[in-house]
């Protein structure tokens, strides 16, 4: 899983899991009273991140089937805040990762589980093994 492409993922989830992570670190050991709606959303983002990040890295059907179910939930979780932050703005004195579908990260918490699942899908093509066939 973790060729061509695949490096390219673990890269861009390893670079997630560090902003989420550190990110959330700061805001909530100094202004967690502040947003603490948000700030817990972005925490659980990071381990949501680094969870994806281990299972590509790990390898194996098993570590995919749960990426690939990380992946689908973390998607699901963006459109869900991202949706939120637009309706209801006051919810969210302060942005979390996935406000606004992640413009503050350039959209790429919203672009990011796409990709994931499309390669987490092909990868699962190319380790199927062949049907046999019939005469």
């Amino acid at each position: 899983m973790i060729t061509g492409p695949g490096i390219l993922l673990v890269w861009l989830y390893g670079v997630m899991v560090v902003g989420a992570v550190s990110r959330s670190a700061v805001q909530i050991s100094t202004d967690f009273h502040k947003a603490p709606l948000a700030y817990t959303l972005s925490a659980l983002a990071g381990v949501v991140y680094g969870f994806i990040t281990y299972s590509l890295v790990r390898g194996g059907e098993t570590a995919r089937k749960a990426a690939l179910v990380c992946c689908a939930a973390e998607l699901a979780g963006v459109l869900a805040v991202g949706a939120w932050t637009l309706a209801e703005p006051s919810a969210f004195p302060d942005a979390t990762v996935w406000s606004d579908f992640g413009m503050g990260y350039l959209f790429i918490p919203v672009l990011l589980p796409v990709t994931a699942v499309f390669w987490l899908r092909k990868s699962r093509a190319h380790t199927r093994p062949a049907e046999p066939s019939g005469a």
